[in-house]
């Protein structure tokens, strides 16, 4: 189901930031992860992406090698560095839920939507100051975030938080009662690192996280900029950066 790694993205990008509450941000990082710079500062990202591993096999099978994604990122460092943490994401397909958790990504399944921008017609805006781009994440039947960006001009630099190294959690429960659960913390090697195309915008988000009690601790106290761009990586294994999990 999941091919070995490395694993190569490519996609179009939604990025907004925001600042949550620092001390409810602070409850979600993990022993060896601490506040970063600037407590509380946060980003949601909405993600359409084509996948491929090495081979490049999976780009003959478009419905296995596209999916949506919609991840919040933290702001916090780690050794002194500036890194981010992931507690939640959604995606629309099983591959990439499944090599999610192989990462310690924490992914669920939801349904995630943006709006598309096409060099022909009327029916897609362009990259251009006044077009609006937007985009939506559901899960359970009901709605996470919503968010529209009106393009004001080019971003050079690459947009908040949209570039960091990622400190993942995996965590499988133990299966014999009485057994401790395996979890590690890891960061994963990113490579081949491309921000092309990039915008920047003002942006209205809606937060709706109604009977979902830890995620309305990370809804928005202030929104700050919206960033449409398109972006490209490559996974390879991780490496653990905490003590080795005792097995038994």
């Amino acid at each position: 189901m999941i091919s070995a790694p490395p694993w190569h993205f490519s996609g179009d990008a939604l990025w907004v930031t925001y600042q949550a509450d620092p001390d409810r941000v602070a409850a979600f990082l993990p022993p060896g992860l601490t506040a970063g710079r600037d407590p509380g500062a946060a980003a949601i990202g909405f993600y359409d992406w084509q996948w491929c591993s090495a081979d490049g096999a999976e780009l003959r099978e478009p419905g296995r090698a596209q999916f949506r994604e919609c991840l919040i990122v933290l702001d916090c460092d780690m050794d002194g560095k500036p890194v981010g943490r992931v507690p939640y994401a959604w995606v629309d397909s099983a591959v990439p839920l499944v090599r999610g958790h192989i990462q310690g990504m924490p992914k669920m399944f939801g349904s995630v939507w943006l709006t598309r921008s096409f060099p022909v017609g009327l029916a897609g805006p362009r990259r251009q100051p006044g077009a609006e781009f937007s985009a939506v994440a559901c899960a359970d039947g009901r709605q996470i975030a919503a968010a529209t960006v009106t393009l004001t001009g080019p971003q050079v630099a690459p947009p908040p938080l949209a570039d960091r190294p990622l400190v993942h959690t995996r965590h499988f429960p133990a299966w014999e009662p009485g057994e401790p659960p395996l979890q590690e913390l890891v960061v994963a090697t990113t490579t081949g690192i491309e921000f092309a195309d990039s915008w920047q915008g003002e942006v209205v988000l809606r937060f709706d996280a109604a009977g979902q009690s830890d995620l309305a601790a990370l809804a928005p106290v202030k929104v700050g900029r919206g960033y449409l761009f398109s972006y490209a990586e490559t996974l390879a294994p991780g490496r653990r950066v905490g003590p080795k999990p005792r097995l038994s």
